[in-house]
């Protein structure tokens, strides 16, 4: 094929010229995952007593629905289909995250597709819609900034936890994007959902890579925020000691420590970890000195109530033959065996980080000031913690990530082949596979792991690469500009980090450019940069399963594979026609097919029928809200009603038919 072997050519000289540490000449090899060591961090032994249980209690935190501040929103609300979201009503969002050419934010608060609460159709896409598909520059019939994502908390401010509730005491905001006719609707996230399984293979996670490759215990920031501590007790009467923690190849720890925080996707604005382990642990102490700072004191019943702990998955039923949790599931009613958070937690990590009497004060007016003390204050200025729920952000990014380690999916169809069995792909999924070597696509989906984004590939050739745009910029490793959406109106990976009180940018090339790599990583950059290239540049994502994860690109504006293909056929950069980020590939029909059904081949089976390691407990999804977008139901509260759908839990055999994807519903 002609224009791939220009393609491939164009590549390699690009990345020759750019004098790459690890320079490719050759499109980079395919082989089966199984072949590929799941990374992880060499000083797990520090703070894991008992792996198979620290998985088990990932797999609890990530489905519980009483982790959100709302009593509903898990970690796989967002992740409970296919490790991806295939909701289709009130999951739009219009272009928050745009910005001014200085760089200033200027969000576009206006939907153009369709409104809160608004169900998506097959004809809204693609956003960016051509007269001929084929061609970048025929005419725009239509053009959306909206995103397709998925939907999370209502607009709040947090209170305080309530011992043995699954809510939290939160006081409603006002929201002037999400509303219908203003009666309150859940907020929708700015970014498409990505998919978690094959997740632990990324260098970085999120879109903009936040999620840092180095876990430091308490926020997705690793290493770029020195001031994360938490607290260690080398036996239960020593002195508590502010430690920091570094943990390398766990950026799903670091990730997962974003979104129960997160104002949009899961917590009350102002929530902290401490809090969240405030909520989970049951003390007595706790709960007696918060009535008696409150000046409240409720009646018994209440008090009795407000003191029980809440039980693991206490609002959901987990299969008897879930292939994690089964042996602890209560079927047919809900939750776990185990009471309580703070006993799983006690049996998988080590005493060092949960053993201490003592307690950390913190001060309210700053959140910063900490100190170690024996006894409350009982003071309304400060807030005691346990060293439990003070490390409660270590627990949790630690435990999820070893559950989602779990999630990998490495028997699909291509790995059969790549394993010696040619009969495991079509014919046409081989046309596919030809096409997909030589046209280019392996370059920023390589290897195994299908990106270049993965711990192996940013070990082997650096944490920065040269582009083969003109003029060779620099790029973080994986994350690539390929024009989806014109740059301010996402910045990707060009954004800062938002750390306080300084603020640095999530683009490592950037820091590069500034001098502050070394600073931040404790390392020398591998290429000293003179152009670099970072606003609209985003993570590579992986492939296996896409034929499940739709929507497709950051903004989830592709519907199909086929649009994705035509995208990269017509040269891509959508948004500045005259000026392709690649080279017009003019695929015939023919071969279009030929790579979506190769496409086809990355899904294995256990992911589509929920098979173990993809079983779960049952989670129960807000759907949007009764009505339409211009009409809602006000629960009395001044917020939409909201529209729970079930997802049943399912154990290691799976299901009988798979669940359907993104607009397939009839």
């Amino acid at each position: 094929m002609k224009s791939g072997i220009t393609i491939a050519a164009f590549v390699a000289i690009a990345i020759l010229a750019g004098h790459t540490v690890s320079a490719q000449v050759l499109p980079p090899t395919l082989s089966s995952l199984k072949t590929v060591a799941i990374p992880e961090p060499d000083n797990y032994g520090e703070f894991i007593k008992d792996k198979s249980k620290a998985i088990a209690l990932g797999k609890a935190l990530f489905w519980d629905m009483q982790v959100g501040s709302d009593g509903k929103m898990s970690c796989a609300t967002c992740h409970f289909h296919s490790g991806a979201d295939n909701r289709a009503k009130n999951q739009l969002s219009p272009g928050i995250l745009r910005v001014n050419a200085d760089k200033s934010p200027n969000p576009d608060a206006t939907f153009s597709i369709g409104k809160p609460n608004y169900t998506l159709k097959p004809g809204d896409y693609p956003f960016h819609k051509l007269a001929d598909p084929n061609n970048r520059l025929s005419t725009v019939q239509s053009n959306s900034n909206d995103i397709t994502s998925s939907q999370g908390v209502f607009n709040s401010k947090f209170v305080s936890t309530v011992s043995g509730s699954s809510q939290d005491t939160v006081t409603q905001l006002d929201d002037p994007v999400f509303n219908v006719k203003g009666i309150e609707t859940r907020r929708v996230e700015p970014r498409n959902t990505p998919t978690v399984v094959n997740a632990v293979y990324n260098f970085r996670n999120f879109w903009d890579g936040r999620a840092q490759n180095t876990f430091n215990g308490v926020d997705p920031f690793g290493t770029r925020n020195p001031n994360a501590k938490l607290y260690k007790a080398a036996s239960i009467l020593s002195p508590l000691q502010a430690v920091s923690v570094k943990l390398k190849n766990s950026s799903l720890a670091s990730q997962a420590v974003g979104p129960p925080l997160s104002a949009f996707e899961m917590s009350a604005d102002g929530r902290t970890f401490q809090d969240i382990g405030d909520k989970f642990e049951f003390n007595l102490l706790d709960s007696l000195l918060n009535i008696i700072k409150s000046g409240k004191l409720p009646l018994p019943r209440e008090l009795g109530r407000k003191l029980l702990p809440l039980r693991p998955l206490g609002k959901q039923i987990v299969h008897r033959e879930d292939s994690v949790l089964g042996q602890y599931s209560r079927a047919p009613y809900n939750g776990l065996t185990t009471l309580t958070y703070e006993q799983m937690i006690k049996a998988a990590f080590k005493p060092e980080w949960w053993q201490s009497t003592q307690l950390i004060q913190v001060n309210k007016a700053d959140g910063n000031s900490r100190k170690v003390v024996l006894l409350p204050d009982l003071s309304n200025t400060t807030e005691e913690y346990t060293q439990l729920e003070y490390n409660w952000s270590l627990f949790f990014g630690l435990a999820i990530q070893l559950y989602e380690s779990t999630l990998v999916s490495n028997n699909a169809p291509i790995d059969k082949f790549l394993e010696g069995n040619t009969g495991a792909l079509t014919p046409q999924q081989q046309q596919g596979l030809t096409l997909f070597q030589n046209s280019g696509c392996i370059f920023c989906h390589a290897g195994a792991e299908f990106t270049a984004a993965s711990v192996r590939n940013v070990q082997n050739r650096g944490r920065l690469t040269r582009s083969p745009a003109p003029g060779n910029p620099i790029e973080d490793t994986g994350f690539f500009k390929i024009g989806v959406t014109p740059e301010l109106e996402d910045r990707g990976v060009g954004a800062d980090d938002g750390l306080k009180p300084l603020s640095r940018p999530l683009s490592e090339a950037l820091l590069a450019q500034q001098g502050k790599f070394q600073e931040v990583f404790g390392e020398a950059p591998n290429i000293t940069p003179g152009l670099v290239e970072a606003d609209g540049v985003f993570k590579a994502p992986g492939l296996r399963n896409v034929e499940l994860t739709a929507p497709y690109m950051h903004n989830g504006g592709m519907l199909t594979l086929r649009q994705v293909v035509d995208f990269y056929s017509r040269g891509a950069a959508d948004d500045t026609p005259n000026a392709a980020r690649l080279p017009v590939l003019n695929l015939s029909n023919e071969n279009k097919e030929a790579l979506v059904a190769f496409l086809k081949s990355l899904t294995d089976e256990r992911v589509r029928y929920d098979k173990a390691p993809f079983d779960h407990p049952q989670l129960f999804i807000p759907n949007g809200h009764p009505g339409n977008e211009t009409y809602v139901t006000n629960d009395g509260t001044g917020k939409a009603t909201d529209a729970l759908v079930e997802i049943p839990a399912v154990g290691s055999n799976g299901r009988t038919t798979p669940p359907l994807n993104f607009l397939e519903y009839p």
